[in-house]
């Protein structure tokens, strides 16, 4: 019986049994209903005989706990605090009776008046004793809210007591956001006692970062009230920003306890430290493939809050040297690195205190964040950072991004020079996608590699050179796809703005310099070029072929093909989707690239390569539809591209997946409204088109060549039927670039382009190589060749106005084709001659 139970625990001999006895006297009545109550769940011990026999059950086991929620609701104050002094065992023993019944004791304890200390101090100790997750923050929290009841007299009474459950609390495996409410309660009780209280567990135990935190404590025994005052602020951040008044706060407050130094040394430890591993604190451990894995983090869950306000202490007391800190934290935790798991807190701490800071230098640390970062999270509160920074300047975020871009202290012309002893070296950016570092002796030679000289005697300063040209590739890169990305966008430009910060700027203007420009002139048309004319135009935005007519374009690919450009990304090649006749038709979605089976995983990679956000697809709950988003013109649409898997008995993740439709949305507010195709502007739609078109045509099984040899498989047909099939887009600028190039060729009198083939005449047979898949037809049958592309990629191909692995790919197989006769791989031999 519950009763004897809980009598003879309460006769245990602590010094409180007889608060117990005496309560169990007064809550008989109650605990005898709950003894009837765990007879009913128990039943006789038999199976049910069928679903009426269960249906009884379930309606007799409701009607007790019906009972007893009356009975708590009614109860008067002394059978009030006797059945929560007897029932907290209960919580602790039955986790039905937790789940059920802690709301209503919650409210029981909170109505409640005439507590004793030895009655509170009776539940502190049996809820101080529970370690389970679930039921030992509700237990505390009950007789909490039996505390607050007391008088301050009554409540010192209780300080050894509430010293203790804070100790055992701090240790307790609880829920993040129990724990908060917990802690919180627990901490205003004791800190309403004693001013200097810190609450256990606060400062980590564990952690290098919070070394100089636990330094202060051991140097300082006993904490002083000013310290014990900012180390509680810190710990009540709870958000991404903190409000003015708590940053007002918090600077007071370290001032007063003289604690800038210590959050700074904590601001380093956080960038410089080892992570912890999950196995040191017996954190859960995930298991692959039947090896037991343990994750390493920066901070534990548990700390996250606390960390977020260290980082922000140290943000708005540090100097100069902060912003490189803060930096280098939001890289660490916003990128998972390995085994070290992202902490999305303490990313978002520091990209908001980059963009809260008024040093230049946060901004150029939050234009490369951009580049780097790729959670989805991260990616908006960057957004917001950056609109923070430049609301504060009066300028948008998309000026503000552009005037951030560091020029890495090159000159004009995209170059330094350091003097090494008898060494020049020189950095310079060559072209938009090569940095080279070149060094020239006494004698005048120069070198791509590094003299031993220069090695032995200046290391270090070679290291940073070595380091500054990886930097400065970064920016590169980084540029290359934001101008890229403004081609879907409308910009305009005043022809000074444009030339400080684009035409001018020793590393963006390498990528302007090899791109066409409009250019407005007095009477309001617009005139393409390269560089400016003599009279400094009013207005400059990037030329895209969509807006230009067939003999413009086709001049402009003339003109790049004949002067040898080669253009940073493709642009005067650069591929056109209009809206059909049957997008037309069915009004909100494009069903273009629909149908098509992708190798899943290089799927992905893509969608993360071309800035696109998407769900990860497998068996889980929300894995099983894919939807892959990226924003356009200037983040006012959304397309969104949708997909699933084929695979329905894969362990994880799918090998395959289907395309579906393509929609676009358009920014409403903060959300986003469906829009109909015909409403999408066309540079937006033909770049978003341009962007499933890439996914499907790098992805898409049709381009696999080994694929024919696999013999009967259920894609056997789609392969067949894509990878011959008519030409998209892209294959069709592949098509228009062969025409220019191919005439410049030494194999030129041996290829012709036929339809959607490159026709290549060798000595042993003629081949049609498919401009979209690169895939191989031999003459007169139509056999299929298969030559698989070596490793290492193509080499030694000739000049390309663009960059095509594609196209490259196709033009290294006519190579090889038009001189068949030399071929050597029995492999292709035996596939030639089978048929010849």
């Amino acid at each position: 019986m519950l009763y004897d139970t809980l009598a003879a625990e309460a006769r245990q001999g602590d010094g409180l049994d007889p608060v117990r006895l005496a309560a169990l006297d007064r809550a008989r009545p109650l605990v005898d209903l709950f003894d009837r109550r765990q007879a009913e769940i128990q039943g006789d011990g038999t199976l049910w005989k069928g679903e009426r026999e269960f249906e009884e059950h379930v309606a007799r086991l409701t009607a007790l706990e019906d009972e007893v929620h009356e009975r708590l609701d009614a109860s008067a104050e002394e059978e009030g605090r006797a059945a929560l002094l007897c029932l907290l065992p209960v919580v602790e023993s039955d986790s039905a009776f937790a789940w059920h019944f802690t709301d209503a004791l919650k409210a029981l304890a909170t109505r409640s008046h005439g507590w004793t200390p030895g009655e509170v101090a009776v539940m502190l100790v049996r809820a101080s004793a529970f370690r389970d997750r679930y039921r030992s923050a509700p237990a505390l929290e009950i007789a909490l809210i039996a505390a607050e009841r007391l008088g301050p007299d009554q409540r010192r009474e209780l300080a050894p007591w509430l010293r203790g459950a804070d100790r055992e609390f701090a240790g307790a495996d609880v829920p993040i956001e129990e724990r908060k409410r917990v802690t919180r309660r627990l901490s205003a009780l004791l800190v309403d006692m004693e001013e200097a209280h810190v609450p256990s567990g606060l400062i980590p135990e564990r952690g290098a970062w919070a070394e100089p935190l636990r330094s202060r404590v051991s140097t300082e025994p006993g904490a002083t009230a000013e310290f014990a005052r900012f180390i509680r602020h810190l710990g009540r951040l709870s958000s991404p920003r903190p409000s003015q008044k708590w940053s007002r706060e918090c600077v007071a407050l370290a001032d007063a306890a003289s604690m800038r130094g210590t959050v700074a040394e904590c601001l380093r430890a956080l960038v410089e430290c080892e992570p912890q591993c999950s196995k040191d604190d017996g954190a859960h451990a995930d298991w692959l493939d039947g090896h037991e894995y343990h994750y390493h983090y920066l901070v534990h869950q548990n700390h996250g809050d606390f960390a977020r306000g260290v980082v922000w202490a140290a943000a708005l007391t540090g100097g100069p040297e902060t912003v490189l800190l803060l930096d280098g934290l939001a890289l660490r935790a916003g990128t998972r690195n390995g085994d070290l798991y992202e902490d999305v807190k303490l990313a978002g701490a520091a990209i908001n205190a980059l963009g809260a800071a008024a040093d230049p230098g946060a901004l150029e640390s939050l234009w490369r964040l951009q580049a780097k970062i790729k959670d989805r999270a991260l990616r908006k509160q960057l957004d917001a950072a950056l609109r923070t920074a430049a609301g504060r300047q009066g300028i948008t975020p998309a000026q503000l991004v552009e005037r951030s871009v560091p020029s890495h202290g090159l000159g004009p012309d995209g170059s330094l020079e350091r003097t090494l002893g008898e060494h020049t070296v020189r950095l310079a950016v060559e072209d938009a996608a090569t940095v080279r570092l070149t060094f020239t002796g006494a004698n005048g030679k120069a070198a791509k590699t590094a003299p031993a000289a220069v090695k032995d005697g200046f290391a270090g300063e070679l290291k940073e050179l070595k380091a500054l040209a990886k930097e400065v590739r970064g920016t590169l890169s980084t540029e290359r796809a934001r101008i890229e990305a403004l081609m879907s966008d409308d910009r305009v430009w005043p022809y000074g703005e444009w030339r400080e910060h684009y035409r001018d700027h020793p590393i963006t203007g390498v990528i302007v310099r090899g791109l066409v420009w409009e250019f407005q002139r007095e009477d309001g048309t617009w005139h393409a070029a390269m560089t400016p004319p003599g009279e400094p135009p009013a207005h400059v935005r990037l030329w895209h072929p969509i807006r230009a007519t067939v003999d413009g374009v086709r001049a402009w690919r003339e003109r790049i093909v004949d002067e040898r450009v080669r253009q940073p990304f493709k642009q005067a090649f650069r591929e056109i989707y209009l809206l059909t006749p049957a997008e037309e038709e069915t009004g909100t979605y494009s069903n273009r690239f629909a149908a098509h089976i992708v190798r899943y995983r290089r799927l992905y990679a893509l969608f993360k390569d071309r800035g696109w956000q998407a769900n990860f697809l497998g068996r889980y709950d929300g894995g099983y539809n894919g939807e892959a988003r990226r924003e356009f013109g200037g983040g006012e649409w959304r397309a969104c591209f949708y997909h699933e898997p084929v695979d329905d008995d894969t362990d994880w993740a799918p090998e395959y997946a289907s395309t579906d439709q393509v929609r676009f949305e358009r920014r409403q507010g903060r959300g986003w409204a469906d829009v109909p195709l015909a409403g999408v502007p066309p540079l937006v739609f033909s770049e978003a088109m341009r962007d499933v078109d890439l996914f499907v045509g790098v992805t898409s099984i049709a381009a696999d060549a080994d694929w024919a040899d696999r013999g009967e498989d259920r894609f056997a047909a789609y392969w067949r039927a894509a990878t011959f099939g008519e030409l998209t887009a892209s294959a069709e600028v592949r098509r228009a670039a062969l025409e220019r190039i191919l005439p410049r060729t030494k194999i030129a009198g041996r290829c012709s382009l036929d339809g959607r083939y490159l026709a290549v005449r060798g000595e042993l047979r003629t081949y049609k190589i498919h401009l979209g898949s690169s895939n191989i037809l031999m003459e007169p049958d139509d056999s299929y060749l298969c030559v698989v592309q070596a490793r290492g990629g193509t080499k030694g191909t000739p000049y390309l106005p663009f960059e095509d692995e594609r196209l490259s790919l196709i033009l290294s197989k006519a190579f090889l084709l038009a001189a068949d006769h030399k071929i050597t791989d029995e492999t292709i031999l035996h596939q030639i001659r089978r048929g010849a």
